[in-house]
């Protein structure tokens, strides 16, 4: 097991890495980045012959990959899946990567408030709920990792997207009050808010995607951030300029230009 490093001191190396939402975009490329052969790789997925590939391609780095299938819009069976496998393979770095984007269509005058409901499940209470139980076991062992991928929507009060930038603010609330709380037991909390991404939930947006990251470089920023236990990471740094300007602009100002903002997307695939 990876040693704890409650002050850095000690380089990170993680023995058993949990990654959720690993079928697909910065979770899969995570999970080839820390595949070798004396490492454990638990994957989790919805999709089950996407999780499988990504397995098959951890092994032929010589890790040893085990996969579940599993839907996160379920917290209380996220939450027993957790601990089963970390009964069995104590994890050391936990990432939980999976998520759901989604935003109103332009014809809509609201979102859906069925999709708010699963967003907020899947984006925000099951990956906190995780994290909680991740946290109890690694102070237990006395050291360990949690990465949470939330997002720079999470900056800005999206009028097309107020159950997204909503379920990441609150992953980002909850990241930051974890991390305060677990100092001082060896465990490190790295929020990653990542600005477009080129993965399957970018590629349904329909307008602009400025700055526009591969998924295999966002994985190397978001393992470099962990091994220098970051407790944020933003990417590309433009974003961090323009949440300051969020913060200290006046509110009329911010609030008429974030209502002229325009974007649209595809429908997201029947799951």
């Amino acid at each position: 097991m990876a040693r704890a490093r409650p002050n850095g001191e000690t380089r990170f190396d993680p023995t058993t890495v949990l990654i959720t939402g690993a079928s697909s975009g910065i979770g899969a490329e995570l999970a080839r980045f820390y595949a070798r052969s004396d490492r454990t790789l638990i994957l989790w997925g919805r999709d089950a012959h996407r999780l499988e590939q990504v397995a098959r391609d951890c092994r032929a780095l010589g890790a040893g990959a085990r996969t579940r299938v599993l839907d996160l819009r379920d917290g209380g069976g996220a939450i027993a899946a957790f601990r089963a496998d970390d009964d069995r393979y104590p994890v050391d770095l936990l990432v939980l990567a999976a998520g759901l984007g989604d935003m109103r269509q332009n014809a809509a005058r609201t979102e859906d408030a069925e999709t708010v409901l699963e967003l907020g499940l899947v984006n925000y209470a099951t990956p906190s709920a995780i994290a909680t139980a991740g946290a109890e076991r690694m102070v237990s062992r006395g050291g360990g990792h949690i990465a949470m991928l939330g997002s720079v929507a999470a900056f800005h009060a999206l009028p097309f997207a107020p159950a997204y930038s909503g379920s990441k603010a609150g992953l980002m609330r909850f990241a930051e009050a974890l991390r305060n709380g677990l100092s001082g037991y060896g465990v490190g909390v790295t929020l990653v808010s990542p600005g477009f991404v080129d993965t399957p939930m970018s590629r349904r947006v329909s307008s602009a995607k400025p700055f526009l990251q591969t998924a295999p470089a966002s994985a190397r920023l978001i393992a470099r951030a962990i091994e220098e236990n970051r407790a944020h990471l933003v990417f590309p740094r433009l974003f961090s300029v323009l949440r300051f300007l969020d913060i200290i602009m006046p509110r009329p100002i911010r609030d008429g230009i974030l209502r002229r903002l325009k974007a649209d997307q595809a429908p997201r695939p029947a799951s």
